[in-house]
């Protein structure tokens, strides 16, 4: 079967693995977001005590910018949270930090910020994080950057309708294949029909915002989805399911079902996680962001290890196209803090107070040395990665 790009389904690699291409040529930023290995490679060889070693906890893994965002938990309540945990594992919380200094500091030269900024950014990281790491009775958050507050709002005054025109650009109850979305084939379609026969699957859909468990649930459409940018290439389907309430009252819901694979991350000696990817990636996603989590399920699709969640409106990405000085700033301290609280509430008081202390601790102002000499180091890796990457693309499209 082919869709209608007049793509058979054996072909779709290429064709994902050029789209992967394309994006992370588009700016240094975004190479920076989609090369996630070549960070892991340099973590691989730092020798021991560069970084300093944090408690073993669950963290993201691929911490950067556009892998935060508003997220809604199963009652609507919305909060800006890690947003993509495909990398998660339980390891040294510093990593977690790195790439996010990395990720902003790309963001701000982007943005043709001087170096000076980045400096600040870094030390208001910091700041940040040790806030986030003040525990569960700080209630008081830092002032959301201009850059967070449009997108919250933004978010809470979305609706299934907004969804639905966003991701699949009508309102009618089917999948529109095109350029993002692609036929199924028997098997896929199939396996996805039996996957939402499933009870678990079905407790799951009907455990969002207060829909009743005597409802019925049925898959009415689904395609193979083109989406993201690390990610192409694995298995990813949209569903499009209509929920039938007893009352004759009738809801759509569109799920999200994506292949997980090995975590590149690296993990703490010794780190109990599940064996299997797609529970690794719920556990952690329970850990780390639980409006995120409560609505997540690890299943297996086709053979291999899947995560679905379904996709709420308020579910949004930080797209930062240029950061002016005193914005960077304070997104570097609130995004910092979001960390800092996922990493902090996964630590009992005493360790979490040591822990600050130790990441805060400078040897004069500014940053501390590890964090600003790493922060630098990965920048002109990824930038001389960068345009190597754009030589061989241009060389591979002018062929």
């Amino acid at each position: 079967m082919r869709d209608e790009e007049g793509l058979s389904p054996e072909n779709r690699a290429a064709v994902l693995e050029r789209q992967r291409t394309l994006k992370m040529a588009k700016s240094a930023h975004a190479y920076v977001r989609g090369n996630t290995l070549q960070f892991y490679e340099w973590l691989d060889g730092l020798r021991r005590g560069t970084l300093p070693e944090g408690p073993p906890v669950w963290i993201c893994g691929d911490c950067h910018l556009g892998n935060l965002g508003p997220l809604a938990d199963a009652d609507g309540r919305v909060d800006v949270q890690i947003r993509d945990l495909d990398q998660t594992v339980v390891g040294n919380p510093t990593h977690d930090l790195v790439r996010l200094g990395l990720s902003l500091a790309s963001a701000a030269r982007g943005s043709d910020l001087p170096g000076v900024v980045t400096a600040r950014m870094l030390e208001e990281m910091v700041r940040g994080y040790g806030q986030g790491l003040g525990g569960p009775e700080v209630d008081e958050a830092p002032p959301e950057p201009d850059v967070v507050r449009s997108v919250r709002r933004r978010a809470l005054g979305r609706h299934w309708k907004h969804l639905l025109r966003e991701r699949l650009k009508d309102v009618d109850p089917s999948i529109p294949l095109g350029r993002k979305f692609w036929a199924l084939d028997a098997e896929e379609r199939a396996a996805l029909d039996d996957l939402f026969g499933r009870r678990e699957v079905r407790r799951l859909v009907l455990a969002l915002n207060g829909r009743s468990e005597k409802a019925k649930v049925r898959l009415i459409d689904a395609a193979y989805w083109m989406k993201g940018c690390s990610s192409l290439g694995f298995l990813r389907y949209a569903a499009l399911v209509r929920i039938a309430e007893p009352e004759g009252k009738r809801r759509l819901a569109l799920v999200d079902l994506k292949e997980a694979v090995a975590a590149a991350a690296p993990a703490a000696p010794g780190a109990e996680m599940p064996p299997d990817a797609a529970e690794r990636v719920v556990a952690g996603a329970r850990a780390l962001s639980p409006n995120l989590g409560e609505r997540m399920m690890a299943v297996r699709l086709l053979g291999k290890p899947v995560v679905m969640r379904e996709l709420a409106p308020q579910d949004l990405k930080l797209d930062v196209d240029q950061f002016g000085s005193e914005e960077a700033v304070r997104a570097a301290h609130y995004l910092a803090y979001v960390v800092g609280k996922a990493h902090g509430r996964q630590m009992d008081e005493t360790t979490r107070s040591g822990w600050r202390s130790e990441v805060m601790r400078t040897d004069g102002e500014g940053a501390p040395s590890w964090l600003w000499s790493s922060v630098v180091e990965l920048a002109g890796r990824h930038e001389v990665g960068y345009l190597d990457h754009c030589r061989r693309y241009a060389s591979a499209d002018a062929a």
